[in-house]
């Protein structure tokens, strides 16, 4: 089993950043693909952006493309998201998940919530206007 823990969520103005922590912990976190996934009141869980720690591909979802980027730190087993430019709209619970890492599946198909096994709690990101 892999246990994951986010951290750094909060109340940001509109334009700024934060930065969203997810530690890992249990079975060896390189096998895993990391994914940070949203959901916002009322809609569907959805896909923030995804990174694996074998040759560090990572994908984005439209959204964040250009505003958020994915990053690991494999020797403390932590994954972060930093978000610059927020807008309202990425007001929502952030939540970390890992999946097991298969080298023939695409980067992309670890953007489906259906394929991750381990999720953390959750942290609430508010963006104000």
């Amino acid at each position: 089993q892999v246990q994951v823990t986010e951290s750094g969520g909060g109340l940001v103005q509109a334009g700024g950043s934060l930065r969203l922590s997810c530690a890992a912990s249990g079975r060896t976190v390189s096998n895993y693909v990391m994914g940070w996934f949203r959901q916002a009141p009322e809609k569907e869980r959805e896909s923030v952006a995804v990174m694996r720690w074998s040759g560090r591909n990572t994908y984005y979802a439209k959204s964040v493309k250009g505003r958020f980027t994915i990053s690991g730190d494999n020797t403390k087993n932590l994954v972060y998201l930093q978000m610059n430019s927020l807008e309202p709209e990425d007001t929502a619970v952030y939540y970390c998940a890992a999946a097991r890492d298969y080298s023939y599946s695409t980067t992309y198909y670890y953007s489906s919530r259906d394929v991750y096994e381990y999720w953390g709690q959750g942290t609430q990101v508010t963006v104000s206007s």
